[in-house]
């Protein structure tokens, strides 16, 4: 009898924690829908403030080093108080950040609206959550589910903004906050309904680390030495190094693609809307059917040399690309890429840490994509203007050939050799 009740309990225990995953991805979708929403309105309402094409960059840039600094202090904030409270302000801080944008009435406002950007980290949140809950053979396929969630913000995202800003416009001051007040209320929804999901948590007996008010850490959730202190196990510095340049140049190229679709490709808005929307489906695509079930036949050390090969591979069809057809057939192999590479580096690094330190690690990660945003416009544009759009994918392919001949001369340690 007891070790029925022992079974019954166990099954009931797992139920729970696909709950929860299933909560975590919701939390994620909802962040990242509003995010690419505000995304596509935002050069609108800048243009009406005044602000320039050269204001707008500096906007831009705020917001990615705000981003950057804020994931390590967010991962860190979220290890030693759990995550429940840290994405509780994640949320709080998303509706913070709609609201000041939706009555910014001048440029210096509309500035202090990106401030709040600095603990907006639903994603890495989520993540965490997946880390918590998920054993390490499982861990490679539940962070793959997330790409999931980022294609449907982006399909969603996109094309309510360019609804909503079609419907509304902009011309109007008392028109312009329609769209972020409606952004507003639907991200406080999602905090009320955060908080239902906290009790429930905590009623559901998971891990300390999602529930539980502080934890064994040492130090200060500033403390820059206990960040820097996880590069020093055995195969972070190396892995992480490869997560940050091996989609670096595409990332520059993905930053400039604005000015290119115009230019290069000759492409209208609505035409830059469908590619988007493209782009979503892809990478639901891929997510959801491919990188899942990669993950359960092949060792994370194969997948992590499949991405970057393909990504070299890439470079060499950025190279020679001419028309935005031939873009469209590259961007199959690249959103593959781009999607292997974050979910295994990502499994990799959090199973190379203790699970102390996997709320800091998912952070660090997390800034990856904001330190690309901090540097792409001024590096993108240059090489965009000195060498044009084929500069792209020969340093892409550079790049990757080289760090696809150091991953296979080099014995970089994994704990997990199989999901």
């Amino acid at each position: 009898m007891r070790s029925e009740t022992l079974g019954e309990s166990s099954r009931l225990g797992e139920v729970k924690r696909g709950q929860v995953i299933l909560v975590a991805y919701l939390i994620a979708t909802l962040e990242l829908t509003f995010l690419f929403m505000q995304m596509g309105v935002m050069p609108y309402l800048a243009k009406s403030l005044g602000l320039d094409s050269v204001g707008f960059g500096y906007l831009q840039t705020t917001f990615g080093v705000l981003q950057l600094v804020g994931g390590p202090i967010f991962g860190r904030f979220a290890d030693q108080f759990g995550t429940r409270a840290a994405l509780i302000i994640s949320c709080a801080s998303g509706s913070a950040f709609f609201l000041l944008t939706s009555i910014s009435t001048s440029i210096p406002l509309l500035f202090l609206s990106r401030l709040p950007a600095v603990f907006m980290h639903g994603l890495p949140g989520a993540q965490k959550v997946i880390t918590d809950l998920t054993t390490p053979s499982q861990r490679a396929d539940a962070l793959g589910k997330l790409g999931l969630c980022f294609g449907i913000g982006i399909i969603i995202g996109s094309a309510l903004g360019g609804v909503l800003s079609t419907k509304f416009g902009f011309l109007h001051k008392d028109q312009r906050s329609n769209l972020l007040i409606f952004s507003v209320l639907a991200d406080i929804g999602g905090l009320v309904e955060e908080e239902d999901q906290v009790l429930w948590w905590a009623n559901a007996g998971t891990p300390p680390s999602i529930g539980k008010i502080g934890t064994s850490q040492s130090g200060s959730v500033f403390s820059i030495r206990e960040i820097l202190r996880l590069m020093k196990f055995p195969g972070v510095m190396e892995v992480f190094i490869v997560k940050v340049f091996a989609g670096l140049p595409i990332g520059l190229f993905l930053i400039m693609f604005s000015i290119i679709s115009m230019d290069f490709f000759g492409l209208e808005a609505v035409e830059s809307g469908y590619l988007m929307s493209y782009f979503g489906v892809l990478q639901m695509v891929v997510q959801g059917l491919v990188v899942g079930k990669l993950t359960n036949h092949c060792t994370e050390r194969t997948l992590l040399r499949l991405s970057v090969f393909v990504f070299a591979g890439v470079g060499l069809g950025m190279a020679l690309m001419r028309t935005v057809w031939h873009y469209c057939i590259v961007a199959v192999p690249l959103v593959f890429a781009f999607s292997m590479l974050g979910t295994i580096t990502d499994s990799i690094l959090t199973k190379a840490v203790p699970s102390s330190d996997t709320g800091t690690m998912l952070g660090i990660c997390a800034s990856v994509q904001p330190l690309t945003r901090t540097v792409g416009p001024t590096i993108g544009g240059v090489l965009y203007k000195q060498f044009g759009v084929s500069s792209f994918g020969y340093l892409q392919l550079i790049v990757n050939i080289g760090l696809f001949v150091y991953l296979l001369k080099s014995k970089i340690p994994l704990r997990e050799m199989k999901s």
